[in-house]
């Protein structure tokens, strides 16, 4: 028997719920894995509260490290005593053991610590499709916007954009995010809570916009997200921190220089194993180069997790987190 968070129905932070659950042996295709570092990320509360409907009862989480315990049948990849990390497949990584798909599993480098892959893995995949596989990416020498440039997602953004010479505007809500976003090599900040956005980027830009803005933060924010654009500039929507965006005018798209919108997933960017692999090897060779500095600002025992989603849908947290079996 071991213990994972578990959900009976949706809701707040307070439905997440400490169990003891059995788990068997590995099926076909799969290995157990025991979890040494869980990371934490937005998309774990929308499957708590129902924004992405999951059906009940479930495990959440969906990214971790650990060490392979055993495997089932056909895994020729994976032996007993692995490091590897996962951050997509099915739900249920909240949890101090996993059963897991090999083909959805990556090793962890030597030079890796399970600490680091738990708080990059998700979070580090997400930056590499954004800035490396959308269908407009920046170029070296062009300046982007980037909302909350200090949360998980945003300070690795701004590390891995300054090791590809592109410039980041990051927006943060004061001005200690604003310090730890520049020590992560944001090139602007701007102060959202005091400071107009769309007059601040014009400025920087000298009036032209930025050619892609990143906006993981969707209904209260993308509407000034396509002011900062060029003409025929791309807004990615990869996540609803405030809410959905229900419905977008596409006149407005016309009317606002024959822009461009995208609601990525990085499920559909990893969907295949080669590119899971690659795009994992890219994220940690910039982590062993040292030119992405991962790890977590804040660490919480799995059984607390309540208080994580807490601190994280209040804005409390900084940086990527991690919850501990």
């Amino acid at each position: 028997m071991a213990h994972a968070i578990r959900i009976h129905k949706t809701g707040g932070p307070e439905v997440l719920q400490w169990e003891e659950v059995s788990f068997g042996e590995p099926g076909a295709g799969e290995v157990r894995i025991a979890n040494k570092a869980v990371g934490l990320n937005y998309i774990d509360t929308y499957h708590r509260s129902g924004l992405y409907p999951v059906q009940m009862p479930s495990g959440i989480g969906l990214e971790a490290a650990g060490v392979v315990e055993t495997v089932g049948s056909g895994v020729t990849e994976f032996k007993p005593g692995d490091r590897v990390a996962y951050c997509n497949a099915t739900l249920g990584a909240y949890s101090e053991v996993k059963i897991h798909q090999a083909e959805r599993l990556v090793k962890i480098p030597e030079g890796v610590s399970f600490e680091q892959a738990a708080s990059a893995m998700l979070q580090g995949l997400t930056v590499w499709y954004l800035l490396r596989r959308l269908l407009k990416t920046p170029q070296s020498g062009e300046t982007v916007l980037w909302h909350a440039a200090a949360g998980g997602v945003g300070l690795i953004a701004c590390q891995w954009a300054k090791a590809i010479g592109v410039n980041v505007i990051g927006t943060v809500s004061s001005d200690e995010k604003a310090k730890l976003a520049k020590e992560n090599g944001c090139t602007h900040t701007i102060l959202y809570t005091k400071e107009d956005v769309v007059a601040k980027v014009k400025e920087i830009t000298g009036g032209k916009g930025c050619p892609v803005v990143y906006d993981g933060v969707g209904k209260d924010t993308y509407l000034k997200s396509l002011d900062c654009l060029q003409p025929r500039g791309l807004l990615a929507l990869f996540g609803n921190a405030s809410g959905p965006v229900d419905a977008l005018n596409t006149g407005l798209l016309a009317a606002k220089g024959s822009l461009y919108v995208t609601r990525p997933t990085l499920m559909s960017y990893v969907a295949r194993r080669e590119d899971l692999v690659a795009a994992s090897k890219e994220l940690f060779d910039h982590v062993l180069a040292g030119r992405i500095k991962v790890g977590p600002r804040q660490k919480y025992p799995l059984k607390d997790a309540a208080q994580a989603h807490r601190d994280l849908e209040s804005r409390k947290t900084t940086g990527s987190s991690i919850l501990v079996p």
